[in-house]
């Protein structure tokens, strides 16, 4: 790749090497960040065999060092917060500074433990310009402002190194900040490093100290020739190391398709309102790491390990991909207040399958568009509060009963691109439908005689109320209409008044070749009272609906 004109950086490729120091107590610290300011340490082992593995500089500061067994930390600081290493919080941490670095390069590698690995070939295209501020450098630009990432959205302190291969950089690193090696000068930067740097094989060490070789610089300058008729291709490869020439390449990550959060709880929790408590820090932590990626939740799943030995697990499965915490929280409190887990967790891990969230294109002429994030946010809040049967948006079957529909996943039409009128339309009337049907009184004229098992409940002239039995639609006309009484509280429509003009009826017929089939008359009725409804008797029980109310 060609130089940028204009830059002071060396041709050659570059890799960062961004480190986390004490990464045992960094990723706690990020779990809880309000032991921050605490003297805190991490421990490692169980018993009267854990260890002190890192603590925090107020702890330092009192004279709590790594080794130190937890009795003789607290005789040293007797307040000190002990904590134990955590496996998943560890990960969590090194998933989301590994985020972080994809954001800068589409090349990294996962060294484990707080380390990673960037290939920063053609960055400073970025970074040249930001460079200025420090001297023209864009690595340096690139390394303040890989720091400056790591510690705003994963949350853990990084140095940061830039050199021409791994082990250079990673030297780099452990020296604190952001140190830039310049390209070419390798060799210089690693030559007052002792040889055990390396790591090489204990052998080997002990030959090249009988040599009287003991640091870098000096194992640099002899005959590469010599050397490997001596020491074998191990010794070769430490040459070159030493010489500033990595041959260790960097292997590039493959991203895992899921976003995980958790932590281990010092003490079970037994009722919910505490674990939705920590459950809550997780899922912020989890939704920043999601929007690093511009992606969503599409499905949550909450895996809990029991006390003594249970486990247990839950899936939630939401309508459109969201990052709203909230609305994650409740589904989780409402999914667990349905699902409890039966015993005390001690630990817990989140688990967030992402998708793309939906895309709206804007229009310069035309109504605003619907946010994709705030429907997503909806939708999920609808999951929550009336179940995932019950949202959608509702199709017509084929089928002539007006409430035969069926929900579909809700998915709103793209809004025109220019801005249309309102239709003014004169006498045109809305249905109000009523689901359910409400059921009514209705008495009715008699056109025909009655059978003989008929016992009319009214001996008004011309009135009676309608009889089970099907009779012809024509037969019965409806001249009065009231709800039945179902208490003092009812929130239904009260329907009453005397038929001022009946249309109808329609006939319906539904599922005759079945079984189980739907007679039905519909009238049109308007009442005394000014009021104008749709109503239909059932042929087979001779029973009286409402279910649409005109406006």
């Amino acid at each position: 790749m060609a130089e940028l004109e204009g830059s002071t950086r060396p041709a050659g490729g570059r890799i960062v090497c961004a480190l986390v120091p004490l990464f045992s107590l960094a990723a706690r610290l990020r779990a809880e960040p309000e032991l921050r300011d605490e003297a805190v340490a991490v421990l490692a082992g169980r018993g009267d065999k854990a260890r002190v593995v890192a603590a925090t500089r107020r702890a330092r500061k009192a004279g709590v060092r790594p080794g130190f067994t937890l009795s003789q930390a607290r005789a040293r600081l007797p307040r000190l917060v002990a904590r134990p290493r955590d496996a998943e919080c560890e990960r969590a941490a090194q998933e989301a500074l590994l985020d972080v670095a994809e954001s800068f390069s589409p090349r990294i590698e996962d060294a484990g433990d707080g380390v990673i690995y960037l290939d920063a070939e053609g960055l400073e295209r970025l970074f040249a310009g930001s460079g200025q501020d420090e001297g023209g450098d864009p690595d340096l630009a690139l390394g303040r402002a890989l720091a400056h990432e790591a510690e705003r959205r994963a949350g853990v302190p990084v140095w940061v190194g830039v050199a021409a291969s791994k082990l250079a950089a990673r030297v780099a690193a452990e020296g604190g900040g952001v140190e830039v090696v310049p390209s070419g000068q390798e060799a210089e930067y690693l030559a007052n490093l002792p040889l055990d740097r390396l790591s090489p094989e204990a052998g080997t060490l002990t030959t090249l100290e009988r040599w009287g070789v003991h640091l870098l610089g000096d194992f640099a300058r002899l005959p590469a020739a010599e050397v490997v008729s001596r020491l074998g291709p191990a010794g070769e490869q430490l040459h070159a190391i030493a010489r500033g020439e990595d041959p260790t390449p960097l292997v590039p990550r493959t991203p895992p398709p899921t976003f995980r959060e958790g932590m281990e709880i010092d003490w079970p929790l037994v009722s919910l309102e505490p674990f939705l408590f920590v459950a809550r820090a997780a899922l912020d932590r989890l939704v920043q790491r999601m929007e690093c990626c511009g992606l969503g939740c599409r499905r949550l799943e909450l895996s809990m390990e029991l006390e003594p030995d249970g486990h247990h697990e839950r899936s939630i499965t939401l309508p459109a991909p969201t990052r709203d915490v909230k609305t994650l929280l409740k589904l989780v409190h409402l999914d667990l207040e349905a699902h409890p887990p039966g015993a005390p967790v001690v630990s817990f891990a989140l688990t967030a399958h992402p998708d793309r969230p939906r895309g709206a294109q804007l229009s310069l002429f035309g109504p605003e568009a619907l946010s994709p994030d705030k429907l997503a946010t909806t939708l999920a809040r609808l999951f929550s509060l009336l179940g995932e049967d019950r949202v959608g948006s509702p199709r017509t079957e084929d089928s002539h009963l007006p409430e035969s529909v069926r929900l579909v996943p809700f998915q709103p039409p793209p809004p025109p691109k220019t801005r249309c009128e309102a239709p003014k339309g004169k006498g045109l009337l809305g249905l109000r439908v009523l689901r359910p049907a409400l059921p009514v009184e209705v008495m009715t004229d008699s056109l025909a005689p009655a059978p003989a098992d008929a016992n009319p409940s009214s001996s008004d002239v011309g009135h009676r109320v309608a009889y089970e039995g099907a009779r012809r639609p024509c037969e019965e006309r409806p001249v009065s209409v009231t709800t039945q009484v179902t208490g003092k509280s009812s929130k239904k429509p009260r329907i009453h008044g005397v038929v001022q003009v009946a249309s109808g009826p329609w006939v319906l017929e539904e599922s005759w070749w079945d079984g189980d089939a739907v007679e039905r008359d519909y009238w049109d009725l308007e009442l005394s009272g000014g009021g104008l409804y749709r109503a239909y008797r059932e042929r087979h029980s001779g029973d009286w609906y409402v279910d649409g109310i005109y406006d």
